[in-house]
């Protein structure tokens, strides 16, 4: 049975996603206070976190930034703003995905089942390391390394690193990305794999400007180098 911690403050509304996750063979804990969440998530280790953004005493925000120094499963925010702000701001600190309230729950429960098909999905496929000069990523114990140094990744990072990883010097599109890391079909508007791809990039010591290593294929997508990593 997975875990899912949710985090949201509306207790009528996390009484309901919290019975209805249940009814789907979930382990929900909920936690009303922001301030709260930090520890209890480092703590409990869930499979899934599900993160509303206005909370009191400390934001969704903050609270992912947080425990991203401790925990790399999925963060799904639950957010009330329909504006592109709010959610590449979310995906630049570490979440995986997003809804927008209100919460249709089969919508909710959809976007759940996919993050964790895509973390078991990775364990079970193989024990291959890839390694491009100094760049090693370990598919087994999801862990990248580069000159020796761990690079800590998100859940969802580490699968597009992957995925880019395990195709250099092949130029992947947006579309071919999204449906294998996010696992739906692209609908030509999201741009999270933009963000993704620029937070990997000042993770893997990239030139923002003039990237060299993971490289923008105006027109066509990104391509990651086979040669840049020595």
């Amino acid at each position: 049975m997975a875990k899912v911690i949710l985090v949201e403050d509306d207790e009528r509304l996390a009484t309901l996603t919290g019975q209805f996750l249940e009814s789907n063979n979930f382990s929900v804990t909920i936690v009303n206070d922001g301030a709260k969440a930090v520890n209890t998530i480092i703590d409990q280790q869930p499979d899934v976190v599900i993160l509303d953004i206005m909370l009191p005493n400390l934001d969704g925000f903050s609270i992912c930034r947080e425990i991203r120094q401790a925990y790399s499963g999925p963060v799904l925010f639950l957010t009330a703003k329909d504006s592109d702000f709010d959610h590449v701001r979310g995906l630049e600190i570490g979440a995986d995905d997003y809804v927008i309230k209100p919460v249709e729950p089969y919508v909710l429960l959809a976007r759940v089942n996919a993050l964790l098909r895509r973390g078991g999905k990775q364990q079970e496929e193989s024990t291959d390391n890839i390694k491009l000069g100094q760049l090693e990523v370990d598919k087994a114990a999801r862990k990248a390394y580069l000159s020796g140094q761990e690079v800590e990744l998100t859940s969802y990072e580490f699968d597009l690193l992957w995925e880019l990883a395990n195709n250099a010097g092949q130029t992947l599109s947006r579309e071919h990305i999204y449906n294998q890391v996010v696992g739906r079909e692209y609908d030509g508007l999201d741009r999270s794999v933009d963000v993704r791809i620029s937070r990997l990039r000042k993770k893997l010591g990239d030139n923002p400007e003039q990237p060299f290593r993971l490289v923008t294929v105006w027109g066509k997508g990104y391509l990651c180098s086979k040669s840049a990593w020595d």
